[in-house]
């Protein structure tokens, strides 16, 4: 039976035993992924034009969703990356900021508010424990245009 153990704790543990700190080059444990895993855009597409305000909504083939906490085969939860340059570390868990957006709850949509002008996203499954799979499963990178407010 699937584990369970609320993000809150989670973060809590990393935080109190500096263990994401402290991890050897090594890292975490990483969680299997089958090879053909696809992790892509439903909405947005590529090139879109959008307004500052609008929804994201996730696709993925080959594996199932579930929120972070849940140690399920073939399972992971979305994380957005905004606007980065250079993936983080594959064997650390995804750290949460403005640039690096969660969905441990499982969501498979979001409403997301930007600036207006040219963004770039990407879609990453991390584990429960907000681990990257082995191999990743990442969405080509898109380019969006946000619009000036009307």
């Amino acid at each position: 039976m699937p584990s369970k153990i609320p993000c809150s704790i989670l973060a809590l543990l990393f935080t109190l035993t500096g263990f994401a700190h402290a991890a050897d080059a090594a890292g975490l444990p990483r969680s299997p992924a089958p090879e053909s895993a696809e992790l892509y855009f439903i909405t947005p597409q590529n090139g879109a034009v959008v307004a500052p305000t609008f929804t994201v909504r996730f696709g993925l083939r080959g594996m199932g969703v579930a929120p972070a906490g849940i140690d399920a085969p073939n399972t992971g939860h979305h994380h957005i990356l905004i606007d980065v340059d250079v993936m983080p570390p594959g064997n650390m868990p995804l750290p949460a900021s403005e640039q690096i957006v969660h969905f441990g709850a499982g969501q498979t949509e979001t409403d997301l508010t930007l600036k207006p002008g040219v963004h770039s996203l990407q879609l990453i499954l991390g584990n429960h424990l907000h681990i990257p799979h082995d191999p990743p499963v990442v969405s080509d990178k898109i380019t969006i245009t946000v619009a000036e407010p009307q």
